[in-house]
C-alpha cells in the first residue's frame, strides 16, 4: 500500500513540473469556471474612486445618482467579456501563443496581473481574461503540488515505518487503511468527478480538513514509532473484538 500510494502521488507531483500543460488539460472545465467566477467578481466590484478628495466625492455623488445606468453598463461589460471569453481562453491555451510566456514571466516575477476594466476595449478585455486564466492555473498548480507532495510524503513515512518496524505490521494497517481509503476516494473523483476533486484541492476550507485527516494518519505513525503503537494496538484489538476474533495485538 505504501509503495503504490507513494508512487502514485509522486507521479502526479512530477507531472506538474515536467508536463506543466497536464494541469490545464486535466482541469480545463474547472479552470474556465473559476476564471469566469473571478472575472464576474471583479466586474461586480467596480466602484468609483474612494477617499475624501473632491474628485472622490463628486464620483460617489454621480455614482449614486446614476446607479441604474452604471449597472446597465456593468452588465454590458459582463456580456462583452463573456462574448470574448471562449476565444481568449482558446488563445492562451495555444502553446505557441506568445501571451503564455508573458503571463508566466509576470507571475514568476511576482508582478500584479490585475488589469482595471475601466474601458471595454477588446485588447484590454482579452488581456484581463488572459491574466485571470494565468492566475487560476498558477494557483491550481501550486495547490495540486501541495496536495500530491503531502500525500506522497505520508505514504513514504508509512513505507519507512513498515521497513524499520516490521514487528508492528498489524498496527500499521490502521494508518495504511486510512491512507488507502483516501487514495481510492481521490481516484474515484479523478476518474468520475474531477471538479469535486479539484474543489477539494482548491478550496481552503475543504483542503484544511483533508490536511487534518493526514495529520491524524501522521499521528498514528508517530504512535507506532514513538509510543510502541499503544493507540494503534487498542484500535486493532477493538476491531478484532468487534468481529469476534480470538487473536489480539500487543504493544511493540
Amino acid at each position: 500500500m505504501a509503495v503504490v500510494g507513494a508512487a502514485t502521488f509522486s507521479l502526479f507531483f512530477s507531472l506538474t513540473f515536467y508536463t506543466p500543460t497536464w494541469v490545464e488539460q486535466f482541469a480545463a472545465d474547472f479552470i474556465e469556471h473559476e476564471a469566469t467566477t473571478r472575472i464576474d467578481v471583479v466586474i461586480d466590484s467596480l466602484q468609483p474612486p474612494s477617499g475624501e478628495g473632491t474628485l472622490s466625492r463628486v464620483a460617489t455623488a454621480l455614482y449614486n445618482k446614476n446607479e441604474a445606468e452604471i449597472q446597465r453598463h456593468r452588465e454590458s461589460l459582463r456580456l462583452n467579456v463573456h462574448d470574448q471569453l471562449t476565444d481568449a481562453i482558446a488563445e492562451i491555451r495555444n502553446l505557441d501563443c506568445e501571451c503564455r510566456d508573458k503571463w508566466a514571466q509576470w507571475l514568476k516575477d511576482g508582478t500584479a496581473t490585475h488589469i482595471r476594466l475601466l474601458e471595454q476595449g477588446n485588447d484590454r478585455i482579452t488581456a484581463f481574461i488572459h491574466a485571470t486564466y494565468a492566475e487560476v492555473v498558477n494557483d491550481l498548480k501550486r495547490d495540486i503540488r501541495i496536495f500530491t507532495a503531502t500525500n506522497a510524503l505520508v505514504f513514504f513515512l508509512l513505507l519507512g515505518v513498515a521497513i524499520f518496524k516490521p514487528q508492528a505490521s498489524l498496527q500499521l494497517f490502521v494508518p495504511g487503511i486510512l491512507l488507502t481509503a483516501a487514495t481510492l476516494i481521490c481516484a474515484y473523483f479523478y476518474v468520475f468527478e474531477q471538479n469535486w476533486l479539484l474543489t477539494i484541492i482548491y478550496n481552503d476550507y475543504l483542503g484544511f480538513n483533508y490536511l487534518a485527516y493526514l495529520g491524524l494518519v501522521f499521528g498514528l505513525l508517530c504512535d507506532i514509532v514513538l509510543n510502541r503503537a499503544r493507540v494503534c494496538t487498542q484500535i486493532v484489538n477493538a476491531a478484532l473484538n468487534a468481529v469476534g476474533a480470538a487473536a489480539s495485538a500487543v504493544p511493540c
